[in-house]
């Protein structure tokens, strides 16, 4: 048998039951009783009347318990190696006593200072030896062609 769900409430309507309502449009209504076409047509909205399908929907009420809670998902932990270090060297590292490894830390940043220091101090060495190559070029005076013509030369000043 063919049954119809009411436009306003959503309860179902039986074979000979209910009233068919055709608007101007063309569009067709069905009610269940009297009641819900009242309401209808005095335009009362069905999500807030209480005894409709659309408020029980809408505010869950007459769930059955059959629908369980969605499971959530826990986290795993899990250890993964880093591309510097292999998941051993990681596990080595933190098993590793606090002392040790303050050490550890402190002997590492003592080699990067003195790597640091080397490397200024070749640094300084080859600035050293590129102004002593300047200083001997400026002695022997490159003289220019309007120079050597016999133009007056430009006076050098002592500061910046």
């Amino acid at each position: 048998m063919r049954t119809y769900d009411d436009s306003f409430s959503g309860q179902r309507i039986y074979p000979g039951k209910g009233k068919l309502y055709v608007r101007g449009d063309s569009k067709i209504f069905r009610f269940q009783n009297g009641k819900s076409e009242s309401l209808f047509l005095q335009r009362k909205n069905p999500r807030r009347i209480s005894w409709t399908v659309l408020f029980r929907r809408q505010h869950r009420k007459g769930i059955t318990e059959e629908t369980a809670k969605k499971r959530t998902r826990r986290t795993i932990k899990s250890q993964r190696a880093i591309v510097g270090a292999s998941l051993d060297v990681i596990k080595e590292k933190r098993s590793m006593r606090p002392e040790v490894r303050s050490a550890a830390r402190a002997q590492a940043i003592k080699e990067i200072k003195e790597k640091k220091a080397a490397a200024l101090a070749v640094k300084k060495a080859e600035k050293a030896k590129k102004a002593a190559v300047i200083s001997k070029s400026q002695t022997q005076r490159i003289v220019a062609k309007q120079g050597a013509r016999g133009a007056a030369q430009k006076v050098q000043a002592n500061t910046r």
